[in-house]
């Protein structure tokens, strides 16, 4: 921990009426409760694009699932679950730009646009 960090961390303890040590206490069984939150919360920014990256590899491939199903609808099988694919494929990506939108205003200093 450097001296800026060091500072962060007693500052915080002294504005919530901790000692150092009962925060910390308090802090890491917070983190422990919610594991999945505290890897987001604390993941550096190239894993997060790394995250983003695949993403888009996967949304590749189901872009040529789709391709495949319309193959197979133009030869006149049948899809009966395809609309609701094509929605949750749809969130997918929205939620995949709305990341990177949120990864780059934060990035930036700002809020997403």
């Amino acid at each position: 921990m450097n001296d800026a960090e060091f500072k962060r961390f007693t500052d915080a303890a002294a504005h919530c009426e901790m000692s150092n040590a009962a925060f910390l206490a308090y802090s890491v069984d917070k983190a422990a409760r919610d594991l999945t939150r505290t890897a987001a919360e604390i993941a550096t920014e190239r894993e997060v694009i790394a995250e983003l990256f695949a993403a888009r590899r996967h949304l590749g491939r189901i872009h040529g699932l789709f391709n495949q199903v319309a193959k197979a609808l133009n030869s006149g099988a049948d899809a009966p679950h395809l609309d609701a694919m094509a929605q949750a494929v749809g969130t997918a990506a929205r939620r995949m730009e709305d990341a990177a939108d949120a990864l780059l205003a934060h990035r930036d200093g700002g809020a997403p646009e």
